[in-house]
């Protein structure tokens, strides 16, 4: 004589999911505005390196280029389009002591995070120094 297996119903568990997904949904939301937020400072990091770039190149041109920190600043901003240009501070010095002489431009611009973390306030400055030979009127 065969014996019968005899199938038990699976338990019910109707809300499992729905508390699993109430205790890690805080975690998955904040893992997700800590990336959103290393996207935006690596974005912003490269957009303020190519503001002192695009201003040391206008510096390094030729000596009288070299002095015009009005131009320097003007030239800086156009890279800047998608900053808000009263935060951002452009700043040119020359060093004609070197041959050849050299502009030095620095950019920075405050940084807000979406939220604030309890490890950090959350506010940074992102700050880039760019330094290039001035190329002479003539040839050395």
């Amino acid at each position: 004589m065969k014996k019968r297996l005899q199938h038990t119903a699976p338990r019910l568990r109707s809300g499992t999911a729905t508390v699993e997904l109430a205790v890690l949904l805080p975690f998955l939301l904040l893992g997700f505005v800590m990336a959103l937020d290393f996207a935006r400072v690596f974005y912003f990091s490269v957009t303020v390196e190519n503001v002192a770039r695009k201003g040391a190149y206008y510096g390094s041109q030729n000596p009288t280029n070299a002095v015009d920190t009005a131009g320097i600043q003007a030239a800086a901003q156009t890279d800047a389009s998608n900053l808000n240009l009263a935060n951002l501070q452009v700043t040119s010095s020359t060093d004609s002591t070197l041959n050849p002489s050299t502009v030095t431009v620095t950019a920075s611009y405050p940084f807000q995070a979406i939220t604030r973390y309890p490890w950090s306030s959350g506010q940074a400055t992102i700050t880039r120094t760019i330094q290039m030979s001035v190329t002479p009127w003539t040839p050395n």
